[in-house]
């Protein structure tokens, strides 16, 4: 099975945050990993935030930027996704960061699965493909 994964989920592979455990399951389970290209920038730029607040060491952000990319089977060019991302947004009132996921998660009938709250209560009454991560299983 194919998962797009957003930067909610992917941050805590690095940060000890809620659910990390799950995140990690994701991780470890074999299913083929994918997401737009924001996502990298999305994570890295958490962790630059983390690092600002004095909760994230400087190393920590620099070992978080280079290995990012690695988990991910594709990483889809924006450009391809820009289209959809921006009708999506405009449908949804929401900004067009997370339609990108929402976008590959369309062209490539896969689930995408967030921690994101904001966006989990926006999408409850649509058609969209959507896990919470705190509902996700292997199974």
């Amino acid at each position: 099975m194919t998962l797009v994964l957003d930067a909610s989920v992917a941050l805590k592979w690095y940060v000890p945050e809620d659910d990390a455990d799950l995140a990690d399951d994701i991780l470890r389970s074999g299913q083929e990993l994918i997401a737009p290209q924001i996502v990298v920038a999305e994570v890295v730029n958490a962790s630059w935030k983390l690092v600002r607040r004095g909760q994230l060491d400087p190393n920590q952000h620099h070992r978080i930027a280079a290995s990012i990319a690695r988990p991910f089977a594709v990483l889809a060019p924006l450009t391809a996704l820009l289209p959809r991302a921006a009708a999506i947004a405009l449908e949804l009132d929401h900004p067009v960061y997370d339609c990108f996921y929402l976008a590959l998660s369309e062209a490539r009938t896969a689930p995408l699965v967030t921690d994101d709250q904001r966006l989990l209560a926006k999408l409850q009454a649509t058609t969209f493909q959507v896990r919470a991560l705190q509902s996700w299983s292997p199974n």
